[in-house]
């Protein structure tokens, strides 16, 4: 389940001394890519106060909008699983797609035919540069795992995605399951 090579598709998990950092504590990130130039990824668990029609006003249906990381956060992205509908997506990885025409998304999601299922929408992205993950990886900020949800990651729900994520590793990663996400304040 472990892995040490990160690849687009894969997850990473936030290991848990993580704790000071806002962004990334208790985090899980799909990445989107991961190359010699650096890598992209998306913060699954990170709900906003935001819905999507607050943000975009043409649309009407009110999904979530989650913290996609802290690169670019004035900027909307989207995951999904539905490229026959969406064109020019780019497939991350397991029928996991990114991005794609937004205005038919927009429309689509209108008539109801992308819902929620079908589809996430992240404020920001999560970026590395050229060598800088793999730097935090032997620092052991992070743990990377396979993907085993595929698509359905997109409808996993965010508030004990790391929780679970640390019992799934088992070992020393399980005491952290139940550790308050300050044990300073413990």
């Amino acid at each position: 389940m472990v892995d040490s090579n990160p690849e687009k598709g894969k997850l990473l998990i936030a290991e848990p001394s993580l704790t000071g950092d806002l962004s990334f504590s208790r985090s899980v990130v799909l990445l989107a890519e991961h190359n010699a130039e650096g890598s992209v990824g998306f913060i699954l668990n990170k709900p906003l106060e935001y819905e999507i029609r607050d943000l975009v006003t043409e649309i009407e249906i009110p999904f979530k909008v989650f913290n996609g990381g802290p690169v670019e956060q004035d900027n909307l992205y989207f995951i999904h699983k539905v490229p026959h509908l969406i064109a020019n997506s780019v497939e991350i990885s397991d029928g996991i797609f990114w991005g794609g025409d937004f205005d038919k998304t927009v429309q689509l999601i209108n008539e109801k035919v992308i819902t929620a299922k079908d589809i996430r929408f992240f404020l920001g992205y999560s970026g590395w540069s050229s060598l800088q993950l793999n730097n935090e990886l032997s620092s052991k900020t992070w743990v990377v795992t396979e993907n085993e949800y595929a698509s359905q990651i997109i409808q996993k729900e965010p508030e004990a995605f790391w929780k679970e994520k640390m019992v799934a590793l088992g070992g020393e990663y399980m005491l952290w399951s139940n550790a308050p996400p300050n044990p300073n304040l413990n």
